[in-house]
């Protein structure tokens, strides 16, 4: 069994016509490749509920994905793109700075001030979140969650290659999204709709939430060969007493904690880490990792060698994660955020 990994070995070739650039005709029409043993098993998505026990708990993520991507332009006419990574306050303390990515052909100076599509500014202030941070600092002249809400587009995937249309404000959106803040999708649970989770309630099967705002830098490339050398970004989440209580329950009862979403599994597995108090983490799971919460993972499909494949190749066992990315690409399965799905059972130590 491999125990030391470098990058290379998160790699696989996948076919362009396999990444799903639109979701399936209805959420729950996915496919689901069930891996939790062995011999990998061609499900749909609709098997979901027969495939857990009463008494197993779901954790699903109830981030909503706000229009964080806004269009403007400096002062000398040039094009630029904003993506907002965050509202540096909540959604129920309206605030007017955010820290942003810039996509512009020469960057501005602090105090330069951007006309943006629909009428409104944002402020260069510097970066963030220090001086020689990734990111950019805005004041805008209105409300943040406001402005992105009237003016923004979908932050699709750069691996999906049309705009953002009605479909996408829509699909791109779990059906229990409650907490603005994410400028990504918890992809797996884009599958779930009112039916399978009626069906789900049906078989005993319980359900609590975390909220974990998924930021840009899930689709950043990792470039070190070494992976350890690799610096993930912080992404913020809460996980609720009431949820840990139901962890808590679900375990004294001898069922199982099935994390919906990769988002889902480091927000359990950070709180269980460093203890409730933290709300921003930067857990980088890679092979190798103790794993103290979740017992299963329903996911989808990720970019070759990126961090969340390492994270599920810890879950479920480097060789045969591989072994199903291999089978998946075989049988044709469409991949990514659009895509369909698997179900993974946490290996033994």
């Amino acid at each position: 069994m491999k125990t030391h990994f470098s990058l290379s070995d998160f790699d696989f070739t996948l076919p362009d016509e396999l990444i799903a650039q639109h979701p399936a005709a209805e959420r729950s029409a996915s496919r689901l490749l069930d891996g939790r043993d062995s011999a990998a098993t061609d499900r749909r998505f609709t098997d979901l509920p027969e495939l857990l026990q009463p008494g197993d708990l779901l954790v699903l993520n109830d981030t909503k994905v706000v229009k964080a991507r806004l269009f403007g332009q400096k002062s000398s006419g040039g094009r630029l793109e904003l993506l907002i990574e965050r509202v540096l306050s909540s959604p129920q303390d309206p605030a007017h700075e955010v820290a942003a990515h810039m996509k512009v052909s020469k960057k501005p100076l602090p105090g330069a001030v951007l006309q943006m599509e629909g009428g409104f500014s944002a402020t260069l202030l510097g970066r963030w979140p220090n001086e020689d941070g990734p990111l950019y600092r805005f004041a805008l002249s209105s409300d943040a969650y406001a402005l992105m809400e009237s003016h923004g587009h979908v932050p699709l995937p750069p691996y999906i290659t049309h705009t953002d249309s009605a479909d996408d404000e829509l699909r791109y959106q779990t059906v229990f999204a409650k907490n603005p803040g994410a400028v990504a999708a918890p992809t797996a649970a884009l599958h779930f709709d009112e039916a399978v989770l009626a069906r789900l309630a049906a078989r005993g099967v319980q359900r609590a939430s975390v909220t974990l705002h998924v930021g840009a830098g899930t689709f950043q490339p990792v470039k070190a060969e070494n992976i350890a050398d690799h610096v993930m970004h912080f992404e913020r989440f809460e996980v609720p007493e009431s949820t840990l209580q139901a962890i808590r329950d679900c375990k004294a009862r001898g069922g199982r904690v099935v994390a919906i979403g990769t988002t889902s599994v480091r927000a359990l597995e950070s709180s269980a880490k460093f203890g409730p108090d933290c709300n921003d983490t930067n857990i980088f799971i890679t092979p190798g990792f103790e794993f103290q919460v979740v017992d299963m993972l329903l996911t989808n499909f990720h970019l070759p060698k990126s961090t969340l494949m390492m994270l599920v190749s810890a879950f479920a066992g480097y060789e045969h994660i591989m072994a199903l990315y291999r089978h998946a690409i075989t049988q044709r399965y469409r991949f990514f955020s659009y895509g369909d799905a698997m179900l993974l059972q946490r290996i033994t130590p």
